[in-house]
């Protein structure tokens, strides 16, 4: 299961629509590995003032691991992520996280080519 879903959130999700905010604390408190590497990009990019920031750390384990995957692979998460700290985010591998500036659209476009993708493989990571 990829979140834990308080019967609260359920009975609304049930009733309509779910408020941004109220799916992000639900994404917060079930993914925390992922929530605190995300938002330790976008504190680093913002000290920065760079367009984006990226993690190269693998996780500590194959359950941190599975949160980013979980994490990242959904669509819903992902935007509501990406509107919550109002960045755009990218995935490579396993574990390469980055958060970009929205209007660092150059970056953005080179970090998910094929190429960056391909020169960022490395033995360790064929089977993670």
């Amino acid at each position: 299961m990829s979140l834990s879903v308080s019967n609260d959130l359920l009975d609304q999700a049930r009733a309509g629509e779910v408020d941004d905010a109220a799916f992000v604390a639900c994404v917060r408190d079930s993914l925390p590995y992922a929530w605190a590497t995300i938002t330790a990009l976008v504190e680093r990019r913002d000290r920065s003032g760079s367009d984006f920031a990226d993690n190269h750390v693998p996780p500590p384990d194959e359950a941190a691991r599975g949160q980013l995957l979980r994490c990242l692979a959904s669509d819903a998460m992902r935007g509501a992520l990406e509107r919550h700290f109002g960045v755009r985010l990218a995935f490579q591998n396993c574990h390469r996280v980055a958060v970009f500036r929205p209007e660092a659209t150059e970056a953005y476009r080179e970090f998910v080519t094929p190429r960056a993708q391909i020169l960022n493989q490395s033995p360790e990571l064929v089977d993670c």
